[in-house]
């Protein structure tokens, strides 16, 4: 079992200022796993809700949880929706005899439950698998081939690796999906998703998709929205302000995990990704997610001008404006492209994220830093 500390000390954090904390995260990240790592040898309570019989003996919840100290941990929380109302009640109790960790995985009842009943009680944090904070630097390599869902990252080899993402994809479309309460055909799903791996990193273009697949361009969105909400695509909104410029309006979809886009894609060894036509595409994906995991802002954007000027990624961190560009390239260098960002988004600090070995000033407010030294930049919260 691999320890997560900044995860475990991220978590215990919550549960100190908050009542109730709720993991969120796609199946199979860990989330169980890093909630026993959490409650170790203390004392709680324990219900997996995917277990029949707990589930039958929650349908009434108070008989259970109303008399409970200290940690108490509900996992799969998704199945019994009607466990929210009455976890508000427990959370305004004035002396807060129990904390609660919920663990879930995405579906729509249980964002709407979460945001309905427990506004103001509960801290949300998402949780993905293993990143470059929780592996060795030499294992990088294979982090961005297997991707980090952690029974793929810690497979005996590649190819049982690429087994189990099959095994990922086919479960998660024929029975997930249904159980989250997304009513999609798998067949549909499958080849929209295998359809989007093509367009990992590109401007989403609903009618584009549409017309390759057959399908109504508000099934496309449908199914986007599924595999967001389920945390297997990121879609990356474009910041819009009135600049005097054509600015880009579309958002930018990645494949979040890249473990998955390359079974997608039938790449199973290192040596079919670096000679894969996607293989620049991929790596950023795979930086764009530890950047966004490092520095976890509230909100994310590209920036992109119907003139070709364009920044892979906006954000705010400590009041201060940031963008990163993306390069597989050995050699950093500062672009047109990156100056017209500079100006236009009044950034505080560019990063140029690249595969090398060196940190370097390049200019004034704008560092080249190698993915790998990636989490010396700023403390983690």
């Amino acid at each position: 079992m691999k320890k997560r500390p900044e995860s475990l000390a991220r978590v215990n954090k919550a549960l100190k200022r908050s009542p109730i904390v709720m993991l969120v995260g796609p199946r199979q990240c860990g989330k169980t796993t890093l909630a026993r790592q959490l409650v170790g040898n203390r004392i709680a309570n324990y219900f997996d809700l995917e277990q029949h019989a707990v589930a039958k003996v929650m349908s009434e919840p108070s008989l259970i949880l109303d008399s409970l100290t200290g940690l108490v941990v509900l996992d799969e929380a998704q199945r019994i929706p009607d466990l929210f109302p009455h976890l508000r009640v427990l959370a305004d109790r004035p002396r807060k005899p129990a904390r609660f960790l919920v663990l879930g995985s995405a579906s729509p009842e249980l964002s709407r439950q979460a945001a309905e009943s427990l506004a103001g009680r509960v801290e949300i944090i998402e949780v993905r698998g293993f990143d470059l904070g929780e592996v060795k630097p030499t294992e990088m390599g294979n982090l961005w081939l297997r991707g980090g869902f952690p029974r793929s990252f810690l497979a005996k080899s590649a190819e049982e690796s690429l087994i189990w993402r099959e095994n990922f994809i086919n479960t998660f479309l024929e029975r997930d999906l249904g159980n989250l309460g997304f009513r999609v055909s798998p067949v549909a799903m499958r080849r929209f998703w295998t359809m989007l791996a093509h367009y990992h990193g590109q401007v989403w273009n609903a009618a584009q998709m549409s017309t390759s697949l057959g399908i109504s361009a508000s099934s496309a969105r449908n199914y986007l929205d599924a595999l967001e909400q389920t945390y297997m695509v990121r879609r990356l909104q474009p910041w819009f302000v009135n600049t005097g410029k054509r600015l880009v309006k579309s958002p930018k979809v990645y494949i979040r995990d890249t473990g998955v886009l390359h079974a997608l894609e039938d790449i199973g060894s290192t040596k079919q990704l670096w000679t894969h036509p996607r293989m620049g595409a991929s790596w950023e994906g795979f930086a764009l997610e530890e950047v966004l995991g490092h520095f976890r802002p509230r909100q994310a954007w590209f920036y992109g001008t119907q003139a070709g000027a364009e920044l892979d990624l906006f954000f705010l961190y400590k009041n201060k404006r940031i963008g990163v560009e993306f390069k597989r390239s050995a050699t950093p260098t500062i672009t047109r492209s990156m100056h017209i960002a500079m100006e236009d988004l009044k950034l505080d600090k560019l990063y140029f994220i690249y595969p090398g070995e060196l940190h370097v000033k390049l200019a004034p407010k704008v560092e080249a830093v190698p993915l790998a030294k990636l989490r010396e930049l700023v403390p983690v919260k």
